[in-house]
């Protein structure tokens, strides 16, 4: 058994506490509208998927990366208060549940609001990188 905490087959816990630590860094890089940031802890191949909230499904990294790109442009405020975060780790397949409490300037205008959000993974030799993020409003 690996001692990498980050490795599934540190064992579970390990595993989920390195699951934990990469949804947070996505949620930071989010935060600081950091699109380098972002991209580090993103599989940046042909098969990442992200559905913002309202949108379509994006396939894709280069499409992704342009939407990322889009949000942080019109944004100057973005913090995140993460809830209900629940993590799963199946082998080398592991995903997040959460509840994300925003508050954000988009464009000049305040706001806060609710997303529920499911956030997918798969470990790489780089560590746990996101492949889905898929986001819809809380009801």
């Amino acid at each position: 058994m690996s001692s990498n905490p980050a490795n599934p087959a540190a064992g579970p816990q390990g595993a989920e506490e390195a699951l934990k630590a990469a949804n947070q860094r996505f949620y930071e890089a989010f935060g600081a509208l950091d699109l380098q940031k972002l991209e580090a802890v993103c599989d940046t191949s042909q098969r990442a998927l992200c559905v913002h909230p309202g949108w379509p499904p994006l396939v894709g990294w280069e499409a992704i990366r342009q939407s990322w790109q889009n949000i942080f442009n019109n944004t100057t405020l973005m913090h995140f208060n993460i809830q209900h975060v629940n993590v799963v780790v199946a082998g080398d397949t592991g995903w997040v549940t959460c509840t994300e409490n925003i508050s954000s300037v988009l464009q000049g205008r305040a706001s806060n609001f609710g997303i529920l959000a499911t956030n997918i993974f798969i470990h790489t030799p780089q560590g746990w990188k996101m492949i889905a993020h898929h986001a819809s409003p809380r009801m």
